[in-house]
């Protein structure tokens, strides 16, 4: 494989990689390398879980998320939920892991690992300078119904609060 990287910034490097593919054929790929992040589901003691109503400009406004964040350099998955659940949610509890997913395989290797945190405390946020969101609390199940609705669109929310369901069905 050869690779041209083409731009790189705090999201990864973006680059064409020529490669050969199981025909035979070979083909440039545009590719982004991610480092991975992280996302994890507050879900408190009386059943009902943190959401975060978040601007995402490349969404086009503000979404409902999970809070989730990109793995530091040398930052391992559980460090980083528990950093981004704190930073985000303002809350700290015990991590499970839920699964890993590829968000979109097609363009880039990025994978986030999905977690559920329970035993939930309040901490102090801490906000990067890109992230405007507000956190809010409210039953699982009007979690699953903003889904049904489809209100809440984000993939790796939807994966984590499906995951957290089925978990205490």
């Amino acid at each position: 494989m050869k690779r041209r990287s083409l731009h790189v910034s705090a999201i990864g490097d973006y680059g064409i990689e020529t490669v050969e593919l199981p025909n035979g054929r070979v083909v440039d790929l545009a590719v982004l390398r991610h480092p991975g992040a992280s996302a994890v589901v507050p879900l408190h003691d009386d059943g009902t879980v943190t959401l975060l109503r978040q601007h995402r400009h490349a969404a086009g406004g503000t979404i409902w998320e999970i809070p989730a964040g990109k793995l530091d350099p040398g930052e391992g998955p559980e460090v980083c939920a528990a950093r981004e659940l704190a930073e985000e949610a303002g809350l700290a509890g015990t991590l499970t892991h839920l699964t890993t997913i590829h968000t979109t395989p097609a363009f880039t290797d990025e994978v986030i690992h999905l977690y559920v945190a329970t035993g939930l405390r309040s901490v102090p946020t801490h906000l990067d300078d890109d992230e405007v969101l507000d956190p809010v609390r409210l039953p699982l199940a009007d979690a699953l119904a903003l889904i049904r609705r489809g209100e809440l669109t984000d993939a790796k929310s939807i994966v984590a609060l499906l995951l957290v369901e089925q978990r205490r069905a």
